[in-house]
């Protein structure tokens, strides 16, 4: 399986240190995991939504990020979002100290039709895990908005938002 993952350059260890110091999104702190999407595009869709939303404010984002993706021949178990936040994170708690299994997934928030996949580091399959294979990623790039034949059709869309 092939999983991937959007960060900046220094955190492509797969060794889930900022999750240990602060936690994640579905993990308390003190327990070490590394989230990847099950696709590149929602790597970069969960990156975007915590970047500034004012192109003004772009300009200090790091031009360090690194779009990368690993092969785990594992699938993972699946964990329910039932909507709770703290119920959730109580049982991926739960199944990162018990060690169960390498990989747990959960359908995403930013697009349900592609899963979070959390690997626990603790697990002793995680040593066998391959690094990252990696490419620059450019936000600005990424986010620019080229000349289109269609802007007035793009413009007349956007107000109707």
């Amino acid at each position: 399986m092939r999983l991937w993952r959007l960060t900046r350059a220094p955190f492509v260890a797969l060794n889930g240190a900022g999750p240990l110091q602060w936690g994640a999104r579905y993990s308390s702190p003190g327990r070490p995991v590394v989230n990847f999407t099950s696709e590149a595009g929602l790597a970069v869709l969960v990156v975007l939504r915590y970047l500034p939303a004012d192109p003004a404010d772009r300009a200090d984002i790091p031009d360090d990020f690194v779009l990368g993706y690993t092969e785990i021949e594992q699938l993972p178990v699946s964990i329910a979002d039932d909507g709770d936040e703290d119920a959730i994170r109580a049982e991926v708690d739960h199944w990162l100290d018990e060690r169960s299994s390498l990989l747990a997934s959960i359908p995403s928030r930013v697009l349900p039709e592609g899963d979070i996949v959390m690997m626990n580091v603790a697990h002793p399959d995680a040593q066998f895990v391959p690094p990252l294979v990696t490419r620059p990623f450019d936000f600005a790039q990424c986010l620019h908005r080229p000349p289109s034949s269609f802007q007035p059709m793009l413009d007349s869309y956007r107000k109707t938002l």
